[in-house]
């Protein structure tokens, strides 16, 4: 069974178009999207099967089925990583009502699935077909032009666990949709005492906040919500890292917590966070170490 993944209120940077190469048709532009990932705690890999592409606009309702469905594992895409969804694709140049990406997703079977403590579960779309990725605010291809978005899956705020005796877990997608001429990335080293303070668990993060000096919170649908998330790991030479990718130009507040793993998306739990502000510009890295 087919379904859609629905965007949540968090789209952004959805009206503009990055003039970047040219169509060889002057009525034309070019669409191209791309998947990257905000990872979760705890799983070993979280797959999800994409079957193709649909968007609405000037010649009306137009799909892009993939010959094959792509099985694409999310967590292999954190940071600034990046996978191509949609090759750069011919459209008629104006504006389009909405896009949106669909894949399998139904209850207990694991075309799309998490695996956690080598075991794998059955991740699906509790809405049902009538549910899905969908971008409803209009974004603009321009005549010989590239719009090129990424989409940003939040895992920590959209995977949930089986409820009910259930043993299913299912995706609530939380996503950010953003212009790639428009993003920069955060990457840095955490203090090992910070990671090995008294009260921590056995995960630690970085969320990220719009604004600088932000209030910060937990992942629990209520503001303040942070725009993304990364996890720290550790790197070939035993340092803590984390990366945060595809983040729209702006001043931003990070928060490091030692106690990501108390942090369930369906409650307000008390999370202590140490903060930094931090500025991101379009194309470039910045470091922030804690």
């Amino acid at each position: 069974m087919k379904h859609v993944l629905k965007v949540s209120a968090l789209v952004t940077s959805v009206a503009l178009g990055l003039v970047a190469c040219k169509s060889d048709d002057p009525d034309k532009g070019k669409l191209a999207v791309a998947v990257t990932d905000a990872p979760v705690d705890g799983a070993e890999a979280v797959v999800v099967q994409f079957t193709g592409v649909e968007i609405q606009g000037p010649d009306g309702r137009q799909t892009f089925d993939f010959a094959s469905p792509k099985t694409i594992d999310l967590l292999e895409l954190t940071g600034d990583e990046s996978l191509e969804l949609l090759p750069e694709t011919d459209l008629t140049a104006g504006e389009y009502q909405w896009m949106r990406l669909m894949v399998n997703a139904e209850r207990g079977v694991t075309d799309s699935y998490i695996d956690i403590d080598s075991a794998r579960y059955s991740l699906f779309v509790p809405s049902g077909s009538q549910s899905g990725l969908k971008l409803n605010r209009p974004f603009v291809i321009a005549a010989g032009g590239l719009t090129d978005f990424t989409i940003d899956f939040d895992l920590r705020k959209s995977v949930h666990e089986p409820q009910n005796d259930a043993e299913d877990y299912y995706l609530r997608p939380t996503l950010r949709i953003v212009d790639n001429a428009e993003v920069g990335h955060i990457n840095g080293m955490i203090d090992p005492n910070l990671i090995n303070a008294e009260g921590c668990t056995d995960s630690s993060a970085v969320y990220l906040f719009a604004g600088a000096d932000a209030e910060v919170d937990d992942v629990d649908a209520n503001e303040p919500e942070p725009v993304t998330t990364g996890l720290v790991e550790v790197n070939n030479d035993g340092d803590y890292v984390y990366e945060i990718g595809f983040v729209l130009a702006g001043d931003y507040t990070l928060g490091f917590t030692c106690e990501a793993a108390n942090d369930d998306p369906e409650t307000d739990d008390v999370i202590n966070f140490t903060t930094q502000n931090v500025t991101v510009t379009a194309n470039g890295t910045v470091t922030v170490d804690f």
